[in-house]
């Protein structure tokens, strides 16, 4: 049976129901409506009428959502808690509550124990707003009402309520955005299910802490990618269910997680604006199956209208996906609507791009943009097969890309093919299962006057290895020396705090630098890699620059107050 939202903390009366598994004890209902209460005097005193709330753990996230909405506020929740979001929300008069680096606002503890006395809440109110991923653009503010989000959850539980039962939630997704704030937040919340506080990380501690009692796993493309031979099998095909969403979950992978551990994973379509739309099991059928009370209309040019209880308004709305329909309920997705660009007056389909270099010999996966300037230039982003690495690696880069542009030349014309190009061993990806297209974006407009080529790149989690050329024309080596230039110390120490601060979410300022070494001297056309690991727990950037034969230098960077 579902709670509603609205009075979730008046109506319930199940004082020794679990909640949530939070820094290692299970809180019960009665400890969360006390912590909820204690907190909404101290609310009632802030004088804006925003407050944006971030917090790494999900229980503490759910308490603050409560008190806030309890408080008559209204709730912004962040994406994330950086320092160009913390900017942006303080221009929307947005008083920052949890974790900001020190800019959140710090609310005296009440001493005053005895509940507060809590009315329902205005269900139709849009008291609530979300983002956008960002992914391709601004991020977009949404207002929500928990109406919106009530029907959804309702929705959710016909269709695997008695499928999960009493199992509790174990998410390797935020719940700061909707699909995690949905799935392992407020479905748990109003179904009766523990959730975790925690965000696991990585499938292993997931799984450990699943042996408990019956578990299912809130998860993303980006880690359902990364399972592996080494990958604890027998573990999750004991999983009540495994939900993905935010992205494409190729069908290979589906095929991949059944036939190691019959586990069939339930794919979630929607976006924070729509809500959910439709649903999918890709190993029983590859359609996708739309929720009840919605519809899709779609016109000639298979551009779709969606009309959802759980939108913002009672008005329908253009999707940005092109759409086939198969019959009343089901469809396929063709690819995003906003991918026809114009380079040099010249019309040309992304998507068709992609796919003409998916379908070739040479690539795995491809993602293509435009990068913007006084000439727009089209960038390619290549996952290479065990062919063209092969080819890369006996012949070189130049060699390789021309026979991708010659595999292309049957299908598009030469003025519109890509002129940047980028190999990496994965597309990057957000937890939510979105391309990092601004990191790709830096990585192909970098000044080639003052950085190397980019040969390859892998990343994955808090490790990078770039394997650069560093090319002849580079400023650093005028003077340095006239007859036998090599590449400065400094510059090594700038490249490596440059790419370990576009990588990774480093917030605090330099402080020192601890062990450098300079081993081996760097020489223009030189083909070196630079290996970065960011620790968080002591904000410390690990480098080292190796080439095939010789370490060059290493060091670490740290970052902090002093």
């Amino acid at each position: 049976m579902i709670t509603q939202l609205s009075s979730y903390l008046i109506d319930s009366n199940s004082k020794d129901l679990d909640i949530a598994f939070y820094n290692g004890e299970l809180i019960k209902f009665a400890a969360f409506k006390q912590d909820v209460c204690q907190l909404i005097p101290q609310l009632m005193e802030v004088e804006q009428d925003n407050i944006a709330v971030y917090y790494d753990q999900a229980y503490s996230f759910a308490v603050h959502l409560f008190a806030i909405l309890h408080s008559n506020k209204k709730v912004w929740i962040a994406a994330n808690n950086t320092q160009a979001t913390a900017d942006k929300l303080k221009q929307q008069d947005c008083v920052l509550l949890g974790e900001w680096q020190g800019k959140e606002l710090l609310l005296a503890e009440s001493e005053d124990k005895e509940e507060f006395n809590l009315i329902p809440l205005d269900i139709n109110k849009q008291q609530l707003v979300i983002f956008t991923s960002g992914s391709s653009g601004q991020a977009k503010a949404i207002n929500k009402s928990l109406l919106q989000f009530q029907t959804e959850i309702e929705t959710l539980e016909s269709c695997w309520g008695s499928q999960l039962k009493d199992a509790q939630v174990l998410a390797t997704v935020s719940h700061q955005h909707i699909y995690g704030l949905l799935f392992r937040v407020l479905w748990p919340l109003a179904a009766g299910r523990c959730f975790h506080s925690d965000m696991y990380l990585s499938p292993e501690p997931l799984l450990k802490n699943s042996k408990s009692k019956p578990s299912y796993w809130v998860a993303s493309p980006a880690q359902l990618k990364r399972l592996d031979e080494l990958t604890a099998w027998q573990e999750i095909h004991t999983l009540v269910s495994i939900f993905s969403s935010g992205g494409d979950l190729p069908l290979e992978i589906s095929n991949k997680i059944y036939k190691q551990c019959g586990q069939s994973v339930v794919e979630i379509y929607g976006s924070s604006e729509t809500g959910g739309i439709a649903w999918r099991q890709s190993i029983n059928d590859k359609l996708w199956t739309l929720f009840d009370k919605i519809s899709i209309a779609v016109n000639d040019e298979q551009i779709a209208r969606l009309s959802s209880p759980y939108l913002s308004s009672t008005d329908s709305l253009v999707l940005d996906d092109k759409i086939k329909i198969h019959n009343e309920t089901q469809f396929t997705l063709l690819g995003r609507v906003d991918r026809l660009v114009k380079i040099e007056e010249k019309r040309l389909s992304l998507n068709e791009l992609e796919q003409s270099l998916n379908n070739s010999q040479w690539v795995k996966q491809s993602h293509i943009f435009v990068l913007k300037g006084k000439r727009d230039k089209v960038a390619a982003c290549l996952v290479l097969s065990e062919l063209a690495e092969d080819l890369l690696q006996k012949q070189g880069r130049s060699k390789l890309i021309k026979k991708l542009r010659q595999s292309l030349l049957n299908q598009f014309e030469t003025v519109v093919l890509p002129r940047k190009w980028l190999f990496i061993k994965s597309l990057p990806l957000t937890t939510q299962g979105k391309i990092k297209q601004a990191l790709l974006v830096e990585l192909l407009s970098l000044d080639s006057n003052r950085f190397p080529q980019i040969l390859n790149c892998h990343f994955q989690d808090n490790h990078v290895k770039l394997e650069l050329k560093v090319l002849s024309k580079l400023v650093y080596f005028s003077g340095h020396f006239p007859e036998q230039p090599i590449l400065p110390g400094v510059t090594q120490l700038a490249w490596a705090e440059y790419f370990g601060k576009l990588f990774f979410d480093i917030e605090q300022p330099f402080l020192c630098m601890e062990v450098i070494k300079f081993k081996k001297i760097i020489r223009p056309d030189d083909t070196i890699s630079l290996s970065l690991n960011w620790n968080s727990d002591n904000n410390k950037l690990y480098f080292e620059i190796i080439s095939e034969t010789d370490s060059h230098s290493s060091g670490r960077m740290v970052y902090g107050k002093q």
